[in-house]
């Protein structure tokens, strides 16, 4: 046993034990082996670092933070719950519980209101009213102004625009419209030419023809009477103003947004 003890082989074992126990150590602290990565260089064959289980990185991606859109759908499906359950089951805490989340949204969309209101007074470019008031005494400047601005261009909109009138002597309708339409024309100085459907007479349009094809020609859809047809002559683009009895308001309405305001500038 002593020269067991003495021999190099027993002297190396204490060594060799190290060894193991170092390369251990290095391994639970996650560092390159130094026999294989060092020493003998293996380490191409041989993992010199502990290779980390997939989702283990510490810098791992936050998960993505919630929406408002998702956020609002939340509250809605929470409310339709609470709304349910108050229904199916009528108990006081139910109706309590249900009442309450509702106060909470009620509240919210409050404070909404009044932000968006403060807002708009704060931002004149946002305050749609400035551009069509809604009280009653910037509606009713608007409405004048507005009336003055249509009455001075259907004046002279006779010189490049014309009516046509397609109307049937069977047409009850027709007989309350002629006239409206008569009044009109003449106060503002616009040709009208009247087209029968049906070959009868206008009382009010005496200097008719009859239909020879001229509706299908412009392109109006439809046999409907009263039919007024507005014709740009520089153009000889035909502009359907409306079907039916309007009134002589309607009518000049019509014309002046047909011919003079861009498509969504009144609203």
């Amino acid at each position: 046993m002593l020269l067991l003890a003495l021999s190099p082989l027993g002297a190396a074992a204490p060594a060799r034990a190290q060894e193991t126990t170092a390369a251990r150590d290095a391994i639970e602290q996650d560092l390159p082996d130094e026999f294989y990565c060092g020493e003998r260089k293996l380490g191409q064959w041989f993992y010199c670092t502990r290779p980390k289980p997939p989702g283990s990185t510490a810098n791992a991606a936050p998960a993505p933070e919630t929406s408002a859109a998702q956020r609002v759908a939340a509250i809605t499906k929470q409310l339709d719950e609470l709304k349910a359950r108050a229904i199916l089951e009528p108990t006081e805490a139910n109706v309590i519980a249900y009442v309450r989340f509702q106060r909470e949204q009620l509240d919210r969309a409050s404070t909404f209101s009044d932000t968006w209101q403060r807002a708009l007074w704060q931002n004149p470019d946002l305050d749609y009213t400035l551009q069509r008031p809604v009280s009653t005494v910037g509606k009713r400047l608007w409405l004048d102004n507005r009336k003055a601005d249509r009455d001075a261009v259907l004046t002279s909109l006779g010189q490049r625009y014309g009516l046509f009138y397609f109307y049937a002597q069977s047409c009850g309708a027709c007989e309350v419209f002629a006239p409206i339409l008569r009044s009109v024309t003449d106060s503002h100085r616009m040709s009208v030419m009247a087209v029968s459907m049906d070959g009868g007479p206008s009382r009010d349009f005496p200097n008719y023809v009859v239909d020879s094809g001229q509706r299908s020609r412009m392109g109006v859809p439809g046999n409907e009477t009263p039919a007024l047809v507005l014709f740009d002559t520089q153009t000889k683009r035909t502009i359907p103003v409306g079907y039916g009895v309007l009134s002589a308001d309607e009518i000049m309405d019509r014309i002046f947004m047909l011919t003079n305001t861009k498509v969504g500038s009144d609203y």
